[in-house]
This record gives structure tokens, C-alpha cells and sequence, in this order.
């Protein structure tokens, strides 16, 4: 019995020290997770630190834009609910993605926070403009149905057109035909007295 006990002693210290081991190596992983992690929630916030004066220029009435960091295993930087910048596996790259019915595109990717934050500019001005349009499109209405109106008028009138010049043309024919059949016959009256006659007597 002492020896059995004196050979299960070791096995039990030898899977301590295991779990042990495990318990540390899992730690660690989670700390170069974490760090990874914060690391790049730390470049994601040098470049909102880069576009802060664009967003204080974004109207504060308009609904658009988030201009958040997400928590979570991949930190973002949201622009609006279809973009945002990410990092790349290096965690050096920043890329400038959107969201499309055709997939997810890459607007921009590069290592310089100056090129991204360029190019992240561009898409907030190409959203304001395109949402003032559109509320200048709203105003008129009345005006995009009275134009409708008017080619629908303007349609019925090339389809009656045709008839109109067919009609007019069968006119000049029978008028053409008519003074044609006239001049004959008073070119023949001349050889012939009794046509002349005849003539004369039908003007009558």
C-alpha cells in the first residue's frame, strides 16, 4: 500500500501542474486577444480623433450618421448603418467598408489614417448631398404630375397625327385627280364639238 501511494503521489502533482499549465495558457491567450483588441480600438479612435471636426459639421438634425466605436471581438468605427471602418488582420490596415445589395465593398484601405480619413470624408459629403436633393426633390410634387399630364396629352396627339396627315393627303388626291380629269376633258372639247357641248350643257 505505501507503494502505491508513494506512485499515485507524483501522477496526481504531474496533472495539477497540466491543468495548471492550461489555466495559463488560455490566460494568455486571452491577454494577446485583449490586447489585439484594444490595440485596435486604439486606432480606430486616432482615426475618429482625425475625423472629429467632420462630424461637429454634420448637421445635428440629421439621422444618417452614427459616428460610434462598437464594442466586441472586432472593435468598428460606424459612419452610418452601411459603413464603417474596420482593421485589417495585420491590425494595421484600416479599411473603409459598405454594406451594397451586391455584397460588402471596400471603399478604402490603406496603413495611412490620413488616406482613409480623406476618403471617409468624401462619403459623408456625397451622403449630404444626396439626402439635400432629395428633400428638394419633395417640394414639387404638383409640378412632376402636371408634366406627366402634359406628355400623355402630347403621346394621344403623335397617335392622332398620323390619321390627320392620311386624311389630308387622300384630299389632295382627289382634289389633284379632279382638276386633272377637268383639264383633259377641256383639251378634248376643242376636237370634240359634241364633248364641248355636252360640256356647256352641264354647266348649265
Amino acid at each position: 500500500m505505501s507503494e502505491a501511494g508513494q506512485n499515485a503521489a507524483p501522477n496526481v502533482r504531474r496533472l495539477a501542474d497540466a491543468v495548471r499549465e492550461m489555466k495559463t495558457a488560455a490566460a494568455d491567450r486571452e491577454d494577446v486577444v485583449v490586447d489585439m483588441r484594444e490595440a485596435t480600438r486604439t486606432r480606430l479612435e486616432l482615426l475618429a480623433q482625425e475625423l472629429q471636426p467632420v462630424f461637429d459639421d454634420v448637421p445635428q438634425d440629421d439621422p444618417s450618421f452614427d459616428f460610434a466605436i462598437s464594442s466586441g471581438q472586432q472593435p468598428r468605427l460606424w459612419i452610418d448603418a452601411v459603413a464603417h471602418v474596420a482593421m485589417g488582420p495585420d491590425r494595421r490596415t484600416y479599411r473603409f467598408l459598405r454594406d451594397t445589395r451586391l455584397g460588402r465593398v471596400v471603399l478604402a484601405e490603406s496603413t495611412d489614417i490620413k488616406t482613409v480619413a480623406d476618403q471617409v470624408t468624401r462619403y459623408i459629403a456625397e451622403r449630404l448631398v444626396e439626402r439635400q436633393r432629395l428633400i428638394e426633390g419633395e417640394v414639387f410634387p404638383l409640378r412632376r404630375k402636371v408634366e406627366g399630364e402634359q406628355d400623355a396629352e402630347a403621346q394621344v396627339g403623335r397617335r392622332s397625327s398620323p390619321w390627320r396627315a392620311f386624311f389630308g393627303s387622300l384630299l389632295l388626291v382627289l382634289a389633284g385627280g379632279f382638276v386633272g380629269v377637268a383639264s383633259v376633258l377641256f383639251l378634248l372639247s376643242d376636237r370634240f364639238p359634241e364633248l364641248r357641248q355636252f360640256l356647256e350643257q352641264m354647266g348649265r
